[in-house]
């Protein structure tokens, strides 16, 4: 039997979700061999600016949904907090694994809790949410930006000018690096990206074979979870890149869905909260989203200049 060919990019941490699904995915397809195929995305290939300066969308998963499109590859497997919320014609998301840890952790070498970290004290984040959210509690912190894989940047952090880095703990744990965490963040405060800590798998929509081998590793609570996080993303009009921050919990049949949006500098924020049964997920997602664009959420995504006016 032909090979199935596993779409990744070439990071560590991208290596270890996509052998993840790999030993997840030969035991439901003994005949087949699995081959992983790495993929130079255009947000690898630029590792100097922060994210937000690049634009768009996809920054990670385009070139390789466009070996999925283009037949060089059988599954795309990529972090779902990356994947864009408008689907690509033609492409899939036949399965959502289990999830992992989603909160966000600082790491320190001096300090054991982030409430621990001095007035004007240095700490390192690429991504937007954090920063709002880290400047709505503690304005009188200094954020720099710092990109690169989790080692790259665990050994910037040895820099005496670094006082602390703010990471997803899910990253951390699969790569064998828990130890480095000083705090688990309360999401209270800290709220989630969208998607973060669950993997998403695509395969093109014509592809029945491969889909129905994919969707056996469909986990139906985490599925719900996160297209609720997605559809209350794409009702904003958000991406991946601007500060929205999400948590979704789940008792029984019941989905608690959690979202808050900020101004970039945290200066201003709202937030609400709703609850439904488990297949009502992307209503829910849009409902909480029309919710917080009653409140004014539009006017602060404007103000991060990644949303059109």
């Amino acid at each position: 039997m032909n090979a199935l060919r596993i779409g990744t990019r070439g990071s560590p941490l991208a290596l270890w979700q996509a052998r993840y699904v790999a030993a997840r995915l030969q035991p439901w397809a003994p005949s087949h061999s699995v081959e992983l195929v790495e993929i130079l995305t255009a947000g690898d290939q630029v590792r100097d600016r922060p994210l937000s300066q690049f634009g768009g969308e996809g920054l990670f998963t385009k070139e390789i949904q466009r070996a999925l499109l283009d037949g060089r590859v059988d599954i795309a497997v990529h972090s779902l907090k990356d994947l864009p919320t408008i689907p690509v014609p033609g492409l899939l998301l036949a399965a959502v694994p289990e999830r992992g840890p989603v909160a966000d952790v600082l790491i320190s070498r001096l300090y054991r809790s982030f409430d621990q970290l001095p007035r004007q004290a240095v700490v390192a984040t690429c991504s937007l949410r954090r920063r709002a959210q880290i400047l709505h509690r503690r304005p009188d912190l200094k954020l720099i930006d710092m990109r690169g894989n989790v080692e790259t940047r665990l050994r910037k952090l040895q820099e005496p000018n670094i006082d602390g880095l703010i990471l997803a703990q899910a990253g951390l744990e699969r790569l064998g690096r828990g130890d480095a965490i000083s705090e688990i963040l309360y999401p209270g405060w800290m709220l989630p990206a969208v998607g973060q800590g669950a993997l998403g798998l695509e395969c093109r929509g014509e592809d029945g074979t491969t889909r129905c081998l994919v969707q056996n590793l469909d986990h139906f609570p985490t599925r719900q979870a996160v297209l609720a996080e997605r559809a209350l993303l794409r009702e904003l009009g958000g991406g991946c890149l601007v500060p929205i921050g999400v948590s979704t919990e789940m008792h029984d049949t019941t989905l608690t869905l959690r979202a808050a949006v900020l101004s970039p500098d945290g200066q201003n924020r709202v937030e609400g909260q709703i609850a439904g049964l488990l297949p009502a997920a992307e209503d829910l997602g849009r409902q909480l989203a029309q919710d917080l664009l009653g409140q004014g959420a539009r006017e602060l995504l404007v103000g991060s200049t990644l949303i059109p006016k």
